[in-house]
This record gives C-alpha cells, sequence and structure tokens, in this order.
C-alpha cells in the first residue's frame, strides 16, 4: 500500500485493489485564514490527476479544512464511492449530495467492512457535541498486506480498537493544535504564554500516548498545522519558537518523540509518498532533501514566498464579506430565539448572559430566560468582539456551526468571567433544530449523571484512587490520566483535576471523584 501525502489531513491511500482519497483540502478555510503547511499549491499534476479520480472517497468530518467543498465541487470525480462514518446525523452526506456524489456506502463505527475483493475499512467515529455536532472519525484500511490508520484529528477514547484487528502499519495523526484557545482571550500576556505552553504540551502528549498504544512501523505527524497568510494573523505563525501560538510544526513533535525514544516517525511533505512493507519503511519525496529542510529551517522566508503568492486571494476573499443590513437583530431573534426554547438544559448549563460585540451593533444573548436583543447594559459573563461583515456573512449562509463557520478564523476576541464552560460553545455549533435537539440531550444527560453516592468504577494512579473516566467525556483515565504532584491531568483533551478536592482546574462544572490509596472509599 502507498500513501501520498496531500498537505495537512489529505492522504491519496493506493492499494492493489482500489485507491481512497481522504480529506483532500486545497482552498483556504475559515475566512481566508487557514492555508495548508507545507504548502500545497504546487502537488505534482500526476498526484492531482489520481486524486480527481479516485475510486472511494473518505471526508473524516464536517470542518472545512477535511470538507474542502470549493475542491470536491471543481475536481473530484463524481464516480467516486463515499465511505461514510456512523454519525448520528446524515448532515455529511447531505453536503455531498448536494455536491453531485451519488455513491455511498454506510459504514457501522469500528465495523471491517470489504469495499473491493480483500480491501477491508473501517471507520471509528467519535460522537459528542464535543467532536462537532456531526462527529469526527478514523478510517483504517486493510489491503491484505498493509493496514493504515488514518487518525487526522480525531480524538479516539478507545484506543485498544484501533489494533482489535491487527497490527497498524502506518499511522497518520494530529499533533498541532487546531484551535482558537487560548490566543483569542483578552488576558495578561504572560498568562496567555502559560496557557499556549500547556495547550502544546497537552497536544504532544495525547498525540505520544497514541503513538505508544498503537506502536505502528511508520508514524506520520499529520492533520496541520495550519499556517495564517494574512498579515493580521501572521502573528499566529510558530517561526522561533517562542510565539504565542499553539501550532508548532511537525518538525517540533519529532523532536519530542525523539526525546521519547521514539523513532518509527517519518517527516511528510505534500507530495511525500509512504510505502511499508514487512517492517520496512520507504519514502519517496518530491524534491530534494535538502529543500525540503529549508522548508522548516528557512521558515519565515518560506511563508513570506507563500503569502505574496495569496495576498491577492486573500484581499479579493475579503472584500466579498457581506455588508451589514438593517435587519440583522431581527434575523438573530428569529433564529435564535426558538432554539433556546428547545434548549432549558444548555441555557441552564450557561446560567449567565452573552454579549456579542458587533461594532456598531451589541447583541446581548441572554441564556438565563432564553432571549436576544439589543445590550442595555446588563451584566456578562462571556462575551465576543468580532467584525460585523463576518456575522454578516455568516448569518446570510445561515450557517448552523459557528465554531466551523467562524471562530477557527481566530478573527475574533473573546473574554470570560471564569473557567471555560464548553456549553456556551456548544451553542453556537448547534444552531439548527436537528442539531440543537442532540445538543439539549447532551446536556440533559450531563445534568443527570452518576450522583456521588452510585457505585463508579474506580482505578489508582500513583498515590490516588480516581474514579475511572473522565467526568468531561469519559476518557479511560487508566491510558489518559497523568498525575503530576496533586494534579491529575486527562491527555485526551488535557483537563486538568486538583487530586486533593477533585475541583477541576480546567471548567466550573465538573469534578472528580477521588481519594489517597491508603484511605478508606467513603
Amino acid at each position: 500500500m502507498r500513501a501520498t501525502s496531500l498537505g495537512h489531513a489529505g492522504i491519496l491511500v493506493e492499494a492493489r485493489q482500489a485507491t481512497i482519497v481522504c480529506d483532500p483540502w486545497f482552498v483556504p478555510a475559515f475566512f481566508a485564514s487557514w492555508f495548508v503547511f507545507p504548502r500545497n499549491d504546487r502537488l505534482d499534476p500526476a498526484v492531482l490527476e489520481r486524486v480527481e479520480h479516485p475510486d472511494f472517497l473518505y471526508i473524516s468530518h464536517l470542518h472545512a479544512d477535511h470538507l474542502d467543498e470549493a475542491f470536491l465541487a471543481a475536481h473530484v470525480h463524481r464516480s467516486a464511492t463515499v465511505l461514510l462514518p456512523g454519525f448520528p446525523t446524515r448532515e455529511l452526506e447531505r453536503r455531498l449530495q448536494g455536491l453531485g456524489f451519488e455513491r455511498f456506502l454506510r459504514t457501522d463505527p469500528g465495523e471491517p467492512i470489504e469495499i473491493a475483493d480483500g480491501l477491508t475499512v473501517e471507520i471509528h467515529t467519535e460522537t459528542s457535541i464535543t467532536d462537532g455536532p456531526g462527529g469526527d472519525s478514523a478510517l483504517i484500511v486493510d489491503d491484505g498486506d498493509t493496514r493504515l490508520l488514518d487518525q487526522n484529528d480525531c480524538r479516539v477514547h478507545d484506543l485498544a480498537s484501533l489494533t482489535a484487528n491487527g497490527p497498524i502499519d502506518q499511522q497518520w495523526l494530529q499533533f498541532s493544535g487546531a484551535i482558537w484557545y487560548p490566543m483569542v482571550y483578552d488576558m495578561p500576556v504572560e498568562h496567555l504564554r502559560e496557557l499556549c505552553e500547556a495547550k502544546v504540551e497537552s497536544q504532544f502528549a495525547r498525540a505520544i500516548r497514541y503513538v505508544q498504544a498503537v506502536g505502528a512501523t511508520a508514524v506520520v505527524p499529520s492533520a496541520g498545522p495550519p499556517c495564517f497568510l494574512d498579515p493580521e494573523l501572521a502573528h499566529l505563525n510558530v517561526v522561533t519558537g517562542h510565539e504565542l501560538s499553539i501550532f508548532p510544526d511537525a518538525t517540533a513533535f519529532l523532536a519530542r518523540l525523539e526525546d521519547e525514544g521514539i523513532t518509527t516517525a517519518r517527516l511528510v511533505v505534500p507530495g511525500t509518498a509512504v510505502t511499508t512493507s514487512d517492517g520496512s519503511v520507504a519514502l519517496d519525496h518530491p524534491r530534494p532533501a535538502e529543500e525540503i529542510e529549508r522548508i522548516f529551517t528557512d521558515k519565515k522566508a518560506e511563508l513570506e514566498d507563500y503569502a505574496a503568492d495569496w495576498l491577492p486571494w486573500i484581499e479579493a476573499s475579503r472584500a466579498a464579506w457581506h455588508e451589514p443590513t438593517d435587519d440583522l437583530l431581527d434575523v438573530l431573534v428569529a433564529w435564535w430565539e426558538p432554539l433556546l426554547a428547545m434548549a432549558p438544559s444548555l441555557r441552564a448549563g450557561i446560567g449567565a448572559n452573552l454579549l456579542l460585540r458587533l461594532g456598531d451593533l451589541d447583541v446581548l444573548v441572554d441564556f438565563p430566560a432564553g432571549q436576544v436583543r439589543a445590550w442595555r447594559g446588563e451584566p456578562f459573563a462571556f462575551s465576543f468582539d468580532i467584525e460585523r461583515r463576518l456575522v454578516e456573512t455568516v448569518v446570510a449562509a445561515r450557517a448552523v456551526d459557528w465554531s466551523n463557520a467562524l471562530f477557527l478564523s481566530l478573527r475574533f476576541r473573546a473574554w470570560r468571567a471564569g473557567e471555560f464552560n464548553e456549553f456556551v460553545y456548544n451553542f453556537f455549533k448547534s444552531l439548527s433544530p436537528e442539531r440543537m435537539a442532540r445538543t439539549e440531550a447532551e446536556a440533559r444527560a450531563k445534568h443527570t449523571e452518576v450522583g456521588e453516592d452510585s457505585e463508579v468504577e474506580e482505578i489508582e494512579l500513583g498515590d490516588w484512587v480516581v474514579e475511572r473516566y473522565c467526568p468531561h467525556r469519559k476518557a479511560d483515565l487508566a491510558t489518559f490520566g497523568r498525575v503530576d504532584g496533586c494534579v491529575l491531568t486527562c491527555e485526551l483533551h488535557g483537563w486538568q483535576f486538583d487530586l486533593e478536592t477533585g475541583r477541576c482546574l480546567t471548567a466550573d462544572d465538573r469534578s472528580l471523584r477521588v481519594r489517597r490509596a491508603d484511605s478508606p472509599p467513603a
């Protein structure tokens, strides 16, 4: 099996039986903010031809750096059969049908299915609202000789499931940031730096856990980082290593893996083909080694050249943002208040007001009352400062997931009075009745989770006995838990808990049952 990097999470998988194109992303995403790094706009035409005519197409989830609708519409032949993850809704299928794809193969989570003679796939899904209301997924391809895991940025919580049907030869996985936190938050610089460093460490630690658990012959860092070519966002690129950013490139992760004694990782760029056979790994790069090295050692110059080529496109994209309308507030009231009425548990989980500052318009979302109105000076616990034209654009498109359509652009500023509250972002991910119904059901379930007096499975971590599953996303702390002094970190998402009290240090609505190992159960 031959797997060729297309940049970011994109992979062209070529087995003897068929070809599968995974997450091809070529058109910059999120309001012209995210670009593929290293650049993939100079891919070999022969490779691009094979990308455009695959036997199968796999899109891991709905985010625009994975579902590139503009590229799919213009380039990928509609004869391809789409491998559909077993998501709880059919949003992905509807989006691809809208692009003209007609052949779909639905899969059950984690169940192998033969798609050609001796070629099987299994798609593992994660379906919490945190993974995006449409869900996220990872793909395993097995041609009878080689097993490839395309983990992209899916945070699989059941690590044993990835190797249940055989060892993995190639593991392609995310290691870098793919979120706006903490860079958009208003806070002192030194605190922001601490949070950025902690986020990078959390990302690396989680990826290392996956690498150790899977034990693949070849590990390929992929699915990031993006780079930022708009001068307004260029400070987010990690060039010297001292930037306030969570987007280190693959060379930083490779160095960290080497520190951990892991020597199976390989550096790839768009166009690099990886072949594994009988325990050996072969790489076929599209450029001489010294040119590939220069991408990372002279990254500043690389980004400057890249930006010069794309600045006219960025300027044209910015000019196309929607101009202010006279009825934006009325539209938001009519759109959001029925959704708020559907979600009493979510509203209770937020329990405060949120202010949208849109330049000449301030909009208050009163979650306790379930109302949207012009701000009249009421107190608030959360705020977003966003250019009005951006909001007008996503409103005009009736974008039902603002984390994907707007927040991932990093073109906003945020503030909060207390700790992280995931229900706030779950609201903005769920701006349709279909999505809000799932979000409310999840919020309601969290409000009625196992009580303090109920039986909970426990494990020992160092000197402590803790409940086995993280109260955030039920990650198995036997795998993802790390104890440093009196702090336990769940490395799946980086949530932390005070082991003396069980109090969550990351959010204000979670706690962990915990006691010292030499203390009897309560």
